[in-house]
């Protein structure tokens, strides 16, 4: 297999807040590229990994282990002598859906801006669960609102950066929010570095 020829990974998890995370764990624990993330129209999300063979075996391992602690579903495909056909679609461009009105991926974006910025992740069931949150996250704490995602299956993700303090803060603020509403929380995390690899699949 040719250097232009990379190992792919691909790695199903339940909920896009856990995708992102495992991402950027696979991306700080390996060499690998995140070629995206992509989502069934449902609540599972695939992320596309490539790289050497050793290092995409590493990603999925640290992939795995990251979702079972987070109690997030997991299923792990690794390929080290991909197909063309299955390269071609690793590197698939996102398409629009426009029942939902959205991209089916998140793909890295050439001209993103990595900083040393934390970023917050909360995913709720139903829009007005993650509106209410974002209200209370952005008045509880001074962060920036990065936006927010939708995955199929009436589950959002609103993203959040700032300093770690300010992140945590806002995170907490938006929980307590989804609770009072008696909203359907699925996760909230806080990513006190995200890898520049994860950064330029963010939206902005």
């Amino acid at each position: 297999m040719s250097p232009s020829q990379p190992s792919l990974a691909f790695i199903g998890i339940s909920g896009l807040t856990p995708s992102l995370v495992v991402a950027d764990r696979c991306s700080k624990a390996a060499g690998v590229r995140i070629l995206g993330i992509e989502s069934s129209m449902g609540t599972e999300q695939c992320i596309r990994l490539a790289g050497s063979a050793a290092d995409v075996r590493e990603a999925a391992q640290e992939a795995a282990a990251v979702a079972q602690r987070m109690g997030a579903r997991v299923q792990v495909s690794v390929m080290p002598g991909p197909t063309e056909e299955v390269r071609h679609l690793a590197n698939l461009p996102p398409a629009f859906v426009p029942l939902l009105g959205i991209d089916d991926c998140l793909v890295p974006k050439e001209d993103s801006m990595s900083d040393s910025q934390a970023l917050g992740l909360l995913e709720t069931q139903g829009l007005v669960s993650v509106l209410h949150a974002t209200d209370a996250m952005l008045k509880a704490s001074s962060v920036t609102l990065v936006g927010k995602e939708k995955i199929g299956a009436a589950y959002v993700t609103v993203m959040v950066r700032g300093d770690v303090a300010a992140v945590q803060a806002a995170i907490e603020a938006g929980k307590h929010a989804v609770a009072q509403l008696g909203g359907t929380l699925v996760m909230a995390d806080v990513i006190s570095r995200p890898h520049p690899e994860l950064a330029a699949l963010l939206p902005g």
